[in-house]
């Protein structure tokens, strides 16, 4: 990713010693989650606390609170990060405390927000449905001091934000244990009792629950037999209050006994922590059969079994689909290896990654993990980053060259110095990224959220209504239509459908992150589907950002390793991106370096040196003219007395050349910078210098219009020649050409008011302001720089432009998977109740469709979101 603030040179009369202004820009866009103020973790080594504070929205103020918060002993590393308003800071727990260190803070002229909070999540995993979120809910609300929560079903998660003078963690994990739901890990008091929260997916077939499910389906299946097809024995055995009961009568009880105890469990939480969720209405339908069959005498023992052991069935399989989203999470989490091979004292050790610090030199050999985030020390090889810049071809990696954790080595040994912690590396600043994009609700899932809240209550009192009216209105059957209520009791619980939108952002978010797209929340995704227009900046997105050497021309019998000779002496001393580039190219070519004397820069116009002994001039086409040369008339090279083909092409008479008429203005109309080579008697030759287009760039923008994106747009601050060559090149629709930062964002103004939604992708440093206007800030190449991952709503890691399209299609299919989730849960659970009172649905179907098809339905459908993969690699 190019880190420079400003467009390559422009192409007509800004070359040599042209100086570019610098467009810097205060980031104030952030993603992090407000509250989030003194968050304490500890490891073996040093305690680590995060800090809020808003006011520190520049370098110079995190300079400030840097040294003011240095002056402390016990300080390891102090990281403020300008674009969240966050301090992180290692510490020795016996010499400072957070108090002591937010106090230093508050010396250095900066407020710190909510102090004393801390943050903590708590895996929870049977937490796995938007009911058993509502009674953990309810659990925590009555905890005093609890600033804040989230519960996140789909990963089993529930994060906390308390003040720890009046909340402990132990208080928090016992509310949570109320509700009926075990913790098994806490980041609170780093507790590791369970650390992966999801068990394969065979497990949930062999779980306790599903052997009493089995059981008690056996014993279902006996009471059929004994019910329906072996009625001579199915004799009277008791009587119980009066009832008689019948062997088939004793194998239903016995089935609801095995199967109902989760059941009655959960429901009785659910009644505790005041929740009408599906366990309490199932626990309430179960019990109704029951005391109908005992008190009415309406003999209902086989309904009452029958939705014991298919509720049971319904819940594994409402597991088993929920354990499958998960899973897409936990498969980015298992990148990162869980050991690392470390030299310490001229020996190789292999240590938990957790215990590799700062510094230490990882060895890592063909076919394995790369551990940590790091820079190579030794050693050469090819470097497969798919997993976290989703890049399908391997970048070689030599000494100097970043690595990044969980990206695989191909082929050499390598030794990598370490450069971060194992919690604070790119892979884990993605997970921990994917897993706070839940809390970003679409608007989709917030109306989903208040559906629901109505829809429970009124179907259950459409149930008591169907129960109750026409028996006693219409001397209807009282057996008939109390099974109607309990069936509509079933059907009353929302789960389908309020799982229906979480479940397919996960899905989507996690797919595209395995792909090298990073989303930020599921508004960010739903909002991405929808935009009309694309607003691009040109310099290191549709082009490299690395200017290169494109044209050589030579001129008066010299060739072209002559004109880039002279070229490359002339230009190793200057200090001007044209120059490195001509450098480079000329290195690259292994072309030799003349001796240089008296170099001499004119500002604005170009270089002057002595090569072996004779004056040679480059710079701009003016600057020729000022010495002196005729540049309307100048003589071609030939090979052999023959003109050559390249020559002949531009010279009308064939042995000479019109540098201003036609030379000149080709290659700038092409979007290239012009450097003239030459002695105080003739021009040798013609450089043309350009920002080159990315591969793909063209095919990239082609498939953004095929997949429906009306207008896309380059806005950048190069000149309107070099802009209005780029964009008829790569096809784009219209280009706005010197825009200053301030200009492009009343751009972005503009394009959202003609269309519905307008996303921006840029370097996300530069364009920081416009990435922030945009209805989607995307930054392009963010790996290992957490300015960009943090800066914009979505971050591509790598420098491939294919990934845009990927990320369009991914968001607009996800928006399609959301839309039939929730109709098709909502349609099919009200055409459900309406059929109930006619006695079109039994209760097998409420249960079988309405809740564990529904739920096994649309988490099925959001998993063909990881089935969209991005395109090969494309070429123009």
């Amino acid at each position: 990713m190019t880190s420079s603030d400003r467009d390559p040179p422009d192409s007509s009369d800004e070359s040599h010693g042209h100086n570019h202004d610098h467009d810097h820009e205060h980031d104030h866009h952030t993603s992090g989650r407000e509250g989030d103020s003194v968050t304490a973790t500890s490891s073996n080594r040093d305690d680590v606390a995060q800090f809020s504070v808003p006011e520190m929205d520049c370098p110079s103020c995190a300079g400030k609170v840097e040294n003011s918060v240095r002056k402390l002993d016990g300080i390891t590393t102090i990281e403020p990060q300008v674009t969240t308003g966050t301090l992180s800071v290692s510490y020795d727990g016996g010499h400072t405390s957070p108090d002591e260190i937010a106090e230093r803070v508050e010396k250095a002229g900066y407020t710190v927000e909510n102090q004393g909070e801390t943050t903590a999540t708590f895996t929870v995993p049977e937490m796995d449905c938007p009911s058993c979120a509502g009674k953990i809910e309810n659990a925590l609300d009555d905890i005093s001091g609890l600033s804040s929560y989230e519960t996140q079903p789909t990963t089993g998660k529930v994060i906390t934000t308390y003040n720890g003078d009046s909340v402990s963690p132990s208080k928090i994990t016992a509310a949570i244990e109320s509700a009926g739901y075990e913790v098994t890990d806490s980041t609170a008091n780093n507790t590791d009792t369970e650390s992966d929260p999801t068990d394969d997916r065979g497990s949930v077939w062999t779980s306790s629950r599903a052997i009493k499910t089995w059981i008690s389906g056996g014993f279902v299946a006996l009471g059929l037999l004994f019910e329906f097809f072996l009625t001579g024995q199915n004799v009277l055995v008791a009587e119980l209050v009066g009832r008689e009961l019948l062997i088939a009568d004793i194998l239903f009880l016995i089935a609801v006994g095995v199967a109902g105890q989760i059941i009655f469990r959960n429901g009785y939480y659910s009644a505790l922590n005041r929740n009408l969720d599906i366990d309490l209405l199932m626990s309430i339908a179960i019990s109704g059969a029951i005391i109908a069959s005992l008190v009415f005498g309406e003999a209902l023992y086989f309904e009452a079994a029958t939705l014991t052991f298919l509720f049971s069935i319904a819940e594994l399989l409402e597991r088993y689909s929920m354990d499958r989203a998960r899973n897409s999470l936990q498969e980015l989490m298992d990148l990162s290896p869980d050991e690392a091979t470390v030299k310490r004292d001229g020996d190789e050790v292999t240590i938990p990654v957790d215990d590799v610090a700062v510094g230490d030199i990882v060895v890592v050999r063909p076919g394995e993990k790369i551990p940590m985030d790091g820079e190579v020390l030794d050693g050469e090889s090819a470097v497969n980053q798919a997993p976290i810049t989703g890049e399908s071809v391997p970048v070689d990696k030599t000494s100097g060259d970043e690595v990044y954790a969980g990206t695989i080595n191909e082929q050499g040994y390598l030794e990598i110095e370490v450069t971060s912690e194992a919690g604070d590396n790119t892979l884990s600043r993605i997970v921990q990224m994917v897993e706070d994009a839940q809390s970003n609700k679409t608007e989709r899932e917030q109306f989903v959220d208040r559906f629901s809240s109505y829809y429970t209550p009124v179907v259950v009192g459409f149930a008591v209504l169907v129960a109750v009216v026409p028996p006693l209105l219409f001397e209807a059957s009282w057996p008939t239509f109390i099974v109607y209520g309990l069936t509509l009791l079933v059907l009353a619980c929302p789960c389908a459908f309020v799982i229906s939108t979480p479940v397919s952002v996960v899905s989507g978010i996690t797919s595209a992150a395995k792909n090298g797209v990073l989303i930020k929340g599921g508004n960010h995704l739903e909002a991405m589907g929808a935009v009309e227009a694309i607003a691009m900046d040109k310099t290191g997105t549709i082009t490299k950002g690395e200017l290169t050497v494109t044209d050589v021309v030579p001129l008066n019998d010299n060739n072209e390793d002559d004109v880039l000779r002279c070229a490359r002496g002339l230009e190793s001393r200057s200090e001007h991106p044209i120059g490195d580039a001509i450098v480079e190219f000329a290195e690259d070519s292994d072309i030799g370096a003349p001796t240089v004397d008296d170099f001499d820069s004119i500002t604005g116009k170009g270089v002057e040196a002595d090569l072996d002994g004779e004056k040679h001039y480059a710079g701009k086409p003016g600057f020729f003219e000022e010495l002196g040369f005729d540049l309307e008339h100048v003589h071609a090279t030939t090979d052999g007395g023959v003109v050559t083909t390249k020559s002949q092409q531009m010279c009308e008479r064939n042995n000479c050349v019109d540098l201003l008429a036609e030379t000149v203005p080709e290659l700038q109309s092409q979007g290239k910078t012009v450097v003239l080579v030459g002695t105080e008697d003739e021009i040798e030759g013609v450089i043309a210098v350009a920002d080159d287009i990315r591969p793909g760039a063209k095919a990239a923008i082609q498939r953004l219009h095929d997949l429906g994106i009306e207008h896309i747009v380059m806005l950048t601050g190069d000149n309107e020649r070099t802009a209005r060559a780029i964009a008829e090149e790569v096809g784009i629709d219209e280009f706005r050409a010197e825009l200053l930062p301030d200009e492009k964002v009343e751009a972005i103004k503009e394009l959202d008011e003609q269309y519905d939604g307008v996303a921006m992708i840029g370097d996300g440093v530069n364009d920081a302001p416009a990435l922030a206007t945009a209805t989607v800030g995307i930054a392009m190449g963010a790996a290992g720089t957490d300015t960009a991952l943090e800066t914009a709503d979505i971050a591509l890691m790598s420098d491939d432009l294919s990934k845009l399209p990927y990320l369009y299609e991914l968001s607009h299919d996800a928006n399609s998977v959301i839309r039939q989730n929730i109709w098709t849960s909502l349609g099919a659970k009200g055409l459900l109740a309406l059929g109930v009172p006619f006695g079109l649905v039994p209760i097998w179907a409420a249960v079988l469709i309405g809740d564990a098809g529904m739920t096994v339905g649309v988490t099925g459908n959001a998993m063909r979101l990881s089935r969209i993969k991005p395109d090969s690699l494309l070429t123009d």
